[in-house]
């Protein structure tokens, strides 16, 4: 026998445990299916950046412009694991599509809407479940490596101005008031001061789950392998195990394509293989998550360590991870701040990658008895509340905050 409950959320990472806190809010019955801890993914080992700054797509006319270069350059921020070449080719031609002049800008404007209001939201969420001492409001920074680069970011900027993101450009002598701890080697950067970081985001995702849990959610610790729609219900199954549920939210991250499908969408989801470095230290040496553009990652200032997170490794869920991805993390760290030591750890984790950089929000194909909230590639710490206030909003019946249009999977 199936055990029966109103809303099964499959997936216990930042955003599933979101949208169950708020459905749960909303006097719903809600259990989350995930065999892992909460947050055990991607959700603990990003960047920690809310960033209302990131509304550019992954693909542009400057990436298509590069990336025959790009993808098959080993020390490139964008790049592919060659085993995964072919199986990559009907995502890549995606990409290839979306990384024209219109879809990019289309793109852009819809994340932009997204993201918009993500810092009012984190702060809202974060005093809910007690998060707030982690939650700091000291911007996000980019950095430029020479003055041409510093020169042609006024463009970016302008852009990402027209999208209301709030920048400034810095010079040299304000990188140093800014970030004392920086060797003076770079042009200049440009300082996003309505964005905020987590200290730590796998306590955070921590409180999130103790929140939810207070609230009613229970945590059921299998893998859901199977997805079928039976008499008005949702039958969820794995190993000897299975839930009949009213609704399902597939909150799954770089796992959910095969229950998309299964639940009549075919979804172009494919993953990013993501990696961080560490170092413990008392006082990271920053004061704010900052990115050296030219390589494409985060120094992320974290509680008793620096974390260097970033670049983008297309590949697959293989859960070996690429030696060479973290040695460029090593090297990359090392040529900022060259006395660090050797790491005290390293890490691999997968994001869901879309290829319009959009996720997946909004009603099944086959009805709104399965919901989907996946596909937030980089930014799904930072569009992990709005997420959760969408689905809610759509359990009840109300209005959405944002168009669903961009998001839907009727897109594809």
């Amino acid at each position: 026998m199936a055990e029966q409950v109103e809303i099964a959320v499959v997936g216990a990472g930042v955003v599933g445990l979101a949208a169950a806190l708020r459905l749960a809010q909303d006097r719903r019955e809600v259990v989350v299916i995930d065999p892992r801890d909460p947050g055990a993914g991607a959700s603990y080992g990003n960047a920690g950046t809310i960033a209302d700054y990131a509304v550019l797509p992954v693909g542009t006319p400057e990436v298509l412009r590069n990336l025959p270069g790009l993808l098959f350059d080993a020390n490139s921020p964008l790049a592919i694991r060659k085993a995964a070449i072919f199986s990559l080719i009907p995502w890549l031609a995606r990409f290839l599509r979306q990384s024209l002049p219109g879809p990019a800008a289309r793109n852009a404007h819809a994340i932009a809407a997204l993201v918009a209001d993500a810092a009012t939201r984190w702060g809202v969420m974060a005093q809910e479940i007690g998060g707030t001492a982690l939650l700091q409001d000291r911007g996000a920074l980019y950095l430029y490596d020479t003055a041409a680069a510093f020169a042609a970011a006024d463009r970016d900027m302008a852009f990402r101005r027209s999208l209301g993101v709030n920048v400034q450009l810095v010079e040299p002598a304000g990188l140093a008031s800014l970030e004392p701890g920086l060797p003076p080697r770079f042009a200049g950067g440009a300082l996003f001061p309505g964005a905020r970081f987590l200290t730590d985001p796998g306590q955070m995702v921590g409180l999130l789950a103790g929140a939810a849990q207070a609230s009613g959610v229970r945590h059921l610790r299998w893998p859901v392998t199977g997805l079928s729609r039976e008499g008005g219900r949702v039958i969820l199954s794995g190993p000897g195990q299975r839930v009949s549920a009213r609704r399902v939210v597939i909150a799954a991250g770089a796992h959910s394509r095969p229950l998309a499908a299964m639940a009549g969408d075919r979804v172009p989801l494919d993953t990013e293989r993501g990696y961080h470095v560490e170092y413990d230290m008392a006082v990271p040496r920053l004061n704010r998550p900052t990115c050296p553009t030219a390589q494409g990652f985060y120094l992320c200032p974290m509680a008793g360590r620096l974390r260097v997170a970033g670049t983008v490794e297309l590949g697959g869920l293989d859960p070996r991870p690429s030696p060479h991805r973290i040695a460029r993390l090593v090297a990359g760290a090392a040529a900022i701040f060259p006395d660090l030591p050797a790491p005290s750890r390293t890490w691999l984790g997968f994001r869901p990658s879309i290829p319009d950089s959009l996720p997946v929000i909004g009603p099944s194909r086959g009805g709104d008895d399965v919901l989907f909230a996946f596909g937030h590639g980089h930014i799904g710490l930072t569009l992990a509340p709005i997420t959760a206030a969408i689905i809610a909003d759509l359990v009840a019946g109300r209005a959405p905050p944002v168009s669903l249009a961009a998001v839907a999977a009727t897109r594809f």
